[in-house]
Parts: structure tokens; C-alpha cells; sequence
């Protein structure tokens, strides 16, 4: 697990408590992960400062000895690596006239640790289905309310007079082991740190993940109405995590042992309705819904992505906030998951051999070669250099797959480079002819490789439908996890997948479909030569922003060749394959995802060949 914490603003104020504030930023960032102790943690520290400039160099002295002889010698880590940028001021002349810019104090650090078990990591989405529950606020500032440095005095343009600090490194680790007990034992549905915008932003941010509304009562934390504001936004150090109901005694009776009861309060309840309330006691100060609390939250965004990408798709995705009724990522199979379709004609001694292609810059290859050892397979990492210079035939291997990931750097065109890599070199162009007609053989494309097969369809029987790859509609590359839907086709790789509906990855800038002259989209569903189309969360084919990220006509994402031996698509199942890497997923009762059986599909239909 990494995180990072940097409290620069502070460092304006007091550049010790600065660094000892990114240490815990940091830190309550990545408690959030089941880390077994806090010496597990180590750090990179990246010291930035105006070396020279009054008052500078006694600050920096001030904050590298409170971070190398105090706080972290206390919290048992260390510092094995760092960097330093001395020099972060600017001077220049202009008009005769003397002119300079000089950067405040700046500690980043970089904490890295050895995850027991990826599966415990908590996430700020608030669970809907573990019926009542609560969020506790964990305030290490004790009630201080430090306002100094915050987003909210930066706002007004103020500085503040004193900021929040790492007090107490025993209270700290307390509330590390604190984190983690209740994480192992299951007491634990959500977990978010207070960071910038104080305990505010962090429940907006909770509630926006978990898609669901909030009842906040400000009496628990303030004394009076005057301490309202402070208590919202100042960002001392703590965390709001989220507990059953059911569990509050004995969440608080551990709490308590660990001397930390009188920090730790009941600060809101989760609601199903669309609504943010925030209450003194019995009396409401601030309401609104959290679609429009979630459209101010994400407004600076999306000005600033209107102007630097497709502006009609930045405006889609911004008024998709607009749907309340929005389901959310889901699974839809008609398949059992778990079940292994390969064992009934497998020997335990027999897996076929594959080749995983590789050309440069490609990065997929090794979670690929993982999904289809998982299937069955023996994989072998095949580079292009090993073809084109004739030392390694395809007559060896019953199936190849291109891999995705920055061929060629990801520059404009990479797959279709990669394609004329092989339609320009007598040999390789001849391996891979004789391989695609072969009648044993198949082959799979994934984003660079799915542009590089479209390529080849020249070569490739059956593939005169193939689309071109052109730059996504949104005029950027597109990382993020969407939902679609796989569609009847004589694809061996989904076969019995018919229908179904599972979130997967995509990361390409070059993924909008477009057909040649003759062709469309809509003849190829026609024709069932689709096998994927992305959807909406509610199940519907769609060319919506970013629900669809590249603009493709109809969804289509995701095509095979006439027999079905031959399929190319955009997204990335092989990063999806294990139930653990879905990160949306906050349970992980399998092993598989649904995914792994398009692998095994694959593996089936070699053995019934055979």
C-alpha cells in the first residue's frame, strides 16, 4: 500500500508542525489498508525549500529534526530514501524592477507497507447493506479545532493564527492499532481520514462513494453554536469510520480501553434518501441534497475539464450527477462463477502452450500470462523480436494474445504500427498468416493488441467486419472501470456469457470504433459478429459519456472473427480476473471474478478440440 501527506500551507505558520502534519496525513491515509504494525511503514521524504531566504534554513533545520529525532524514532519507522530541492525560489528583473517568487516550506511524504491482506481495505464508500449503522469521528485534535493553514482560511484569504499538529505520538499509535483490530474483527464498513476541507469534505466524500444520504449532528462535537464552523473544517487529524449499530458497544468499549472514548463521537447516521442534513442538537443548520452538495464538489472539475477536453463530454459526465436513481456497478450472470467448466476434460499434466505477445512498451503482459495460467494454460512471453528475426516459430503455441499497454509509448497509431511490424516483414507476416489459418489456433487482442489485430484482418479469415481504432471521443486517454454487457456471438472466449452484465477496466486514448465503407456497427450486431458493448448501470447500449468512454457507435467495444476463433477488444479483463482486483467490490467472498471464465472458455474449447 502507498499513500502520500503534505501539509505545505501550514508550513507559513510553524514549518515543524508542517512536517509533523504530513507524517500524519500520510499515516491515517494509509491505515486504511490492514498493515499488521506501524513500524511496517517506511517513508520517502521529499524536502522542498527557498534555502536562503530569511527564516527559510532555520525552518528547515526545525522541521528535519522534529521528523528525524523525534516523531519518527517515537513512531518506530523509518526514512531509508528522500530527495531535496533547495532552490524553490525564483528571482527575476522586469522593467528595472526587481522581482521574486518564493515557495513555502514543503515536506512530501510517501509512505509504503507490506499489505496482510488485500481484501481488508477499507474505503470511504458508506455500506447500505449491513442495515443500521453509524459513523464515529475520531478527532486526535481533541477538540483544538487548529484552523490555521486550511482550505476554508485559504478560501478567505486569510492564513489563520495556529495550526493543527501532530501532538501526541502515543494518542497516534493508539489509534493505528485502533484502526486495524476493529478492521481484522470486522467492526469496520467504511473508513475516511480527515484531511483537506476537515470533517466537511470528508463526509460529503463518503456519502457521494456510498450513494446515499446523511443525518449529521454537530451537538455530539460542539459546546455551542459558535464552535459550528471550526468543528466543520478544521483539518486536525482523525478519521470517521462506519460501524453496525449492533456493534457500537463493543466498538466503543475497545475504544475506551485503548484511553481513547473521550476523542471518539457519534457524528451521523446513514440515510437511503437523497438528502445531507446537518443538525445542532434539534435544530437544522445546513441542508441540501447530495446531488447538489456532489455538483458544487465537483464544479472546479469540470470547468477546468471543459476546457481541456471534448467539452460536450465533460458536460455529460458532469450531468450525470443529475441521476439520483443511478444503480451503481453491478453484476448480472447466468453463469455460476465458481464453477471450473475446465475440469471435466483436463489432465492436471496437460496445458497448452500460449503465446503472451509482446512489442515495446507493452506492460499487460504479465497479468495476462497470470489469467490464462490461472485457466490452464502454460504461457510464454513471446517479444516481436523474436519473430520478426525468425528465432521463435508460431507452429509451437495453439493460441497467441496481444497485450495493451503503451506500445510504442501509446503515441497516435502505436497498434497500427505494431500491425504493419508483421505486414512488412516477410517473415513474421508468414508465421502469423499460416498461424490465423490453422483450424486448432485462436487468439485474443487487447487494447493495443485489439488495434493491432484489427490491423492484421487482412490476414485474419472471417474479419472484413473489424473496425479501425480511432482517438476516443473525449479527446483523452481513458482509465476507469464501466460496465458492459457481452453479447450472443460464436466467440469461444464467451461462450455461455450470453447477456450477462460485470463491470471491467479500460485504459486506451485510442478506442472509438470505426467501421470501414460497407460496414457499421449496426450490421455487425446484426450479423452477431459483437461480443461486448458497454451498457449503462442500468442495462442498456449505450453512447453516453463516460458510461461509454471512447464514443463508439452502439457501445461496441468488442468484436470476433467469423468462427469465433479470433476476438479483439478494448477493455481489460485479464486486470479483472481475480475478485480482488475489483477494487468498486467493499466484500470479497471468491476467489474468481466473473471474468476468469472467459479464460477458461478458452481452455475448454482446446480440450474438446483435442
Amino acid at each position: 500500500a502507498m499513500s502520500i501527506g503534505e501539509r505545505t500551507p501550514i508550513a507559513l505558520l510553524d514549518q515543524a508542525a508542517s512536517a509533523r502534519m504530513a507524517i500524519g496525513e500520510a499515516l491515517t491515509n494509509i491505515a486504511a489498508a490492514r498493515i499488521d504494525k506501524l513500524s511496517d511503514i517506511v517513508f520517502s521524504a521529499n524536502w522542498m525549500a527557498p534555502a536562503g531566504h530569511p527564516g527559510e534554513d532555520a525552518g528547515l533545520y526545525d522541521a528535519v529534526k522534529t521528523v528525524g529525532m523525534d516523531i519518527c524514532p517515537k513512531l518506530g519507522i523509518t526514512i531509508p530514501v528522500g530527495k531535496d530541492s533547495m532552490s524553490m525560489k525564483s528571482v527575476w528583473h522586469d522593467k528595472g524592477e526587481d522581482k521574486s517568487v518564493t515557495a513555502p516550506l514543503s515536506l512530501i511524504i510517501s509512505a509504503f507497507a507490506r499489505v496482510q491482506d488485500v481484501r481488508l481495505t477499507l474505503t470511504p464508500q458508506i455500506n447500505m447493506d449491513q442495515g443500521d449503522s453509524e459513523l464515529l469521528l475520531i478527532d486526535l485534535g481533541r477538540g483544538r479545532n487548529r484552523l490555521g493553514g486550511s482550505a476554508l482560511a485559504q478560501v478567505y484569504k486569510k492564513l489563520g493564527a495556529e495550526s493543527p499538529d501532530l501532538d501526541d505520538t502515543d494518542t497516534f499509535k493508539s489509534f493505528f492499532q485502533v484502526i486495524q483490530e476493529l478492521n481484522i474483527n470486522g467492526k469496520l464498513l467504511a473508513y475516511h481520514d480527515r484531511s483537506d476541507g476537515g470533517l466537511f469534505a470528508c463526509l460529503l466524500e463518503m456519502a457521494f462513494a456510498g450513494h446515499c444520504g446523511l443525518e449529521v449532528n454537530l451537538g455530539n462535537i460542539c459546546v455551542s453554536k459558535n464552535e459550528l464552523i471550526p468543528a466543520l473544517f478544521n483539518e486536525e487529524l482523525g478519521a470517521v469510520i462506519q460501524i453496525r449499530t449492533q456493534d457500537h458497544d463493543s466498538v466503543m468499549a475497545y475504544i475506551a480501553e485503548m484511553g481513547m472514548e473521550s476523542m471518539t463521537h457519534v457524528i451521523a447516521h446513514p440515510m437511503a434518501q437523497d438528502a445531507i442534513d446537518f443538525k445542532y442538537n434539534d435544530t437544522l443548520v445546513l441542508n441540501h441534497s447530495r446531488t447538489n452538495y456532489h455538483r458544487k464538489w465537483s464544479e472546479t472539475s469540470y470547468q477546468m475539464q471543459k476546457l481541456r477536453d471534448n467539452p460536450i463530454c465533460a458536460l455529460s459526465e458532469y450531468d450525470s450527477l443529475l441521476n439520483v436513481g443511478d444503480p451503481g456497478l453491478h453484476v448480472e450472470v447466468g453463469f455460476d462463477i465458481k464453477e471450473d467448466i475446465c475440469a471435466p476434460y483436463i489432465n492436471t499434466q496437460a496445458k497448452p502452450s500460449i503465446a503472451i505477445l509482446r512489442e515495446q512498451g507493452v506492460n499487460g503482459h504479465t497479468e495476462m500470462a497470470a489469467a490464462f495460467e490461472r485457466a490452464g494454460f502454460s504461457t510464454r512471453d513471446v517479444h516481436m523480436s523474436d519473430i520478426i528475426e525468425g528465432g521463435l516459430s508460431l507452429n509451437a503455441f495453439k493460441g497467441i494474445v496481444a497485450c495493451g499497454g503503451f506500445s510504442y509509448g501509446d503515441v497516435l497509431g502505436a497498434g497500427e504500427g505494431w500491425a504493419k511490424s508483421i505486414l512488412f516483414n516477410d517473415n513474421a507476416r508468414a508465421e502469423f498468416e499460416h498461424f490465423f489459418k490453422r483450424e486448432d489456433t485462436f487468439g485474443l487482442g487487447v487494447c493495443n493488441g485489439c488495434q493491432m489485430m484489427s490491423n492484421l484482418h487482412e490476414i485474419i479469415p472471417g474479419t472484413a467486419h473489424w473496425p479501425h481504432f480511432v482517438k476516443n471521443q473525449s479527446d483523452q486517454f481513458e482509465a476507469r472501470t464501466v460496465m458492459v454487457e457481452v453479447v450472443e456471438s460464436p466467440s469461444i472466449f464467451f461462450s455461455g456469457m450470453e447477456g450477462s452484465q460485470i463491470p471491467i477496466a479500460v485504459a486506451h486514448g485510442e478506442g472509438q470504433t470505426e467501421f470501414r465503407l460497407g460496414g457499421s456497427a449496426q450490421q455487425a450486431l446484426q450479423q452477431k459478429r459483437v461480443t461486448m458493448r458497454y451498457v449503462s448501470n442500468d442495462g442498456i447500449a449505450t453512447e453516453t459519456y463516460p458510461l461509454n468512454p471512447n464514443g463508439s457507435a452502439l457501445g461496441v467495444t468488442g468484436l470476433c472473427n467469423d468462427d469465433g476463433r479470433f476476438t479483439i477488444m478494448m477493455p481489460h479483463p485479464e486486470r479483472v480476473f481475480r475478485s480482488v482486483q475489483n477494487t468498486w467490490l467493499s466484500q470479497h467472498e471468491m476467489e474468481e471474478s466473473a471474468w476468469l471464465r472467459m479464460f477458461r472458455n478458452a481452455r475448454k474449447w482446446l480440450a474438446v478440440q483435442e
